[in-house]
């Protein structure tokens, strides 16, 4: 009995052992590829060629990319932690794509076409009115958009790349683009599409064909009103006609509106209340001629470019006219300052 103790003593200790080594590999393996990539160039915006050609339907993805939607998923896995319902699935391609359920799938779906278009990095979304995903479980969240026959209703699907890696996430008012009229861009596309929620785990840091891509991952709070928690929401196309653009114009700087503090007899969470506070300045005393360097870039866009951006996210005739019409409105007043 002694003996037989002794070596599954010494077993468990070699294994503890290896154990050890594989995780300390596994820490060099990450921190040496950490520290090549901070060696990589940097990039918040490139040029996406003519505009007026863009593919608005399909996006960043482009149409080889986008999921079959007669096809049928197979569940991975569901994420218990994100401010969404999501969950995992592979296609018969054995292709991964992140699901999102809920307000944020139309807008997210929509705001990565006009963040492409604009010249920025996006993630290849898609947006499915109906998803077949086999080996469903009962879902922690998001139940309401799943039928009885098993059929998910009104799903936003990220693509997986395979040959991006993820670094982190990146700061509106720390990062390597400060000043630069790419960033400005972006701060004005934020009030242009009305995004709220402009935390900076929503920044992602990509490691792709050789460089370091910074870029805004979650626009699901876009096209409907700002605000407090009361009040701001979410893909909700007359609010985002009905809510106002411009705050101010000096001769030099333009301020857009941003409403995102909460109200301050409700400010429970003193972080949060901060947090969202500093965020409002993100579209503040933007240089007016880097805004209209953006508006000349949207310009370019047709109205059924403008259009198909939104009908890839599943918006109705209507909703995709009043769309369209306060997204051209905004271009033409960055065209003109």
């Amino acid at each position: 009995m002694r003996r037989t103790a002794l070596r599954l003593c010494a077993i468990l200790m070699l294994a503890v052992a290896a154990l050890s080594a594989s995780i300390t590999a596994q820490k060099k393996d990450t921190s040496t590829e950490k520290a090549v990539a901070a060696t990589l160039p940097e990039r918040i915006w490139r040029d996406p060629g003519d505009v007026a050609s863009l593919d608005l339907m399909y996006g960043a993805g482009g149409k080889a990319h986008a999921p079959d939607p007669t096809g049928t998923f197979t569940f991975v896995r569901e994420d218990p932690l994100a401010s969404s319902p999501k969950f995992d699935v592979a296609d018969g391609q054995g292709v991964e794509w992140k699901v999102k359920l809920g307000q944020e799938s139309r807008p997210e779906t929509a705001a990565t076409r006009f963040l492409w278009a604009a010249g920025y990095f996006a993630d290849e979304d898609y947006y499915l009115a109906e998803l077949t995903v086999k080996g469903l479980p009962t879902l922690r969240r998001g139940r309401d958009f799943v039928s009885s026959d098993g059929i998910v209703h009104g799903a936003r699907l990220e693509r997986k790349r395979t040959t991006v890696k993820k670094l982190g996430d990146w700061d509106w008012f720390d990062n390597p683009f400060l000043g630069q009229r790419e960033l400005n861009g972006l701060r004005v596309m934020m009030s242009l599409l009305n995004n709220w929620d402009l935390k900076q785990v929503n920044n992602s840091i990509y490691v792709v064909d050789g460089e370091r891509h910074y870029v805004v991952s979650d626009g699901g709070a876009t096209f409907g009103k700002t605000g407090n928690v009361m009040t701001r929401s979410k893909g909700v196309p007359k609010d985002y006609e009905g809510s106002k653009f411009i705050a101010r114009v000096t001769p030099d700087l333009i301020d857009f509106v941003l409403h995102s503090r909460p109200f301050f007899l409700w400010a429970v969470s003193a972080s949060n209340y901060r947090e969202r506070t500093k965020m409002e300045k993100i579209t503040r005393h933007i240089p007016r001629a880097d805004a209209r360097w953006l508006g000349q870039r949207l310009s370019m866009l047709t109205d059924d470019q403008i259009r198909d951006g939104f009908r890839a996210a599943g918006y109705g005739a209507g909703d995709v006219e009043t769309l369209t019409r306060t997204i051209r409105q905004r271009i033409a007043a960055l065209e003109a300052l």
